[in-house]
């Protein structure tokens, strides 16, 4: 499996977002966490500033989105210009449906699930997605320590992805850094969300490599 890094602008300087955009554009996405202060405690960005990010960088945005009535909202992220778009499995009503609909606009569909949600009755959901996002913080907020208790249930995802033969990509967003990037890729995820790690760092685009690099690494033993 080839490992991807998400750097997440939630943690960059919001009056320079494209600055900040163009600052990892050896990335392979952009993570855009999108927070409505229902679903989550924290408010953030919408589809406006989706629009102008994607005129602003050719580096392809992930949008997240922790809000309430994601089956309303989530086609509408595609529009705008994400070219994956991740819906909570607690906020959507008709996940199979979103997923569809996502797909059917031309982007990649992800499911997230909180830390205390199990994956394990979504199973025969999975081939309706490209990716899974296991939250490895509660979301809401940049910053927060990564939760060692979540690394099983990457490892039970991982398995049920290999059991179905899918070609899912599995992420991790929630304190991932070079102190716990390899924990996860070891777990198997391969898709990793880095906040902290990567914009408050002196060089973004060098933290993005040596990310990338560390995960790899486990990935070829």
């Amino acid at each position: 499996m080839s490992v991807q890094i998400s750097p997440s602008i939630l943690s960059a300087d919001f009056a320079r977002l494209a600055e900040e955009a163009r600052a990892v554009e050896g990335a392979d996405w952009l993570h855009v966490d999108v927070m409505d202060n229902h679903f989550v405690p924290n408010l953030t960005l919408g589809l406006p500033v989706v629009e102008s990010l994607r005129k602003a960088t050719d580096t392809p945005l992930d949008c997240h989105l922790m809000i309430e009535n994601a089956d309303r909202w989530a086609p509408a992220y595609v529009e705008a210009g994400a070219s994956s778009v991740t819906f909570h499995a607690e906020a959507a009503a008709a996940p199979v449906r979103v997923a569809r609909e996502i797909r059917a606009k031309g982007a990649r569909a992800s499911m997230a699930l909180r830390p205390a949600t199990a994956i394990e009755p979504y199973e025969d959901l999975l081939p309706e997605l490209d990716m899974l996002l296991i939250m490895t913080i509660e979301p809401g907020f940049g910053g927060q320590a990564f939760l060692d208790i979540m690394l099983p249930k990457i490892r039970r995802t991982r398995a049920l992805i290999d059991k179905h033969g899918l070609d899912l990509w599995l992420q991790v967003d929630g304190g991932v850094s070079s102190e716990t990037i390899e924990r996860c890729a070891e777990a198997g995820a391969d898709n990793f969300v880095a906040g902290t790690a990567v914009y408050g760092a002196e060089d973004p685009a060098a933290a993005v490599r040596a990310l990338r690099e560390q995960a790899a690494a486990v990935h070829r033993h």
